[in-house]
């Protein structure tokens, strides 16, 4: 394996799990206080996006892990998607 790629794949990258989207007035967000309920668009056990540099790279299911939640990945892309992912250019 190159150096450069042994380097690569060392790289820390923020991966996010989101849950839903919605969108909605700023003065609405600026509503929201503590105890505020956001309904999302997503029933609860539909599958949770897996994103890197916001572009979905898989899915799963949420899961309860002790007193933490967790996503169990039923779909993931290919290495490669993977590192394309993490670059310019077009979602996978």
């Amino acid at each position: 394996m190159s150096p450069e790629l042994e380097t690569i794949l060392k790289l820390q990258v923020p991966v996010i799990v989101q849950i839903g989207e919605r969108r909605i007035p700023l003065d609405d967000v600026l509503a929201l206080g503590p105890g505020a309920i956001l309904e999302l668009g997503k029933s609860s056990d539909a599958d949770l996006d897996l994103l890197v540099n916001n572009k979905v790279i898989g899915r799963g299911q949420a899961v309860k892990v002790g007193e933490n939640f967790g996503i169990r990945i039923r779909s993931i892309s290919t290495p490669q998607q993977i590192v394309r992912a993490m670059g310019p250019g077009e979602a996978i």
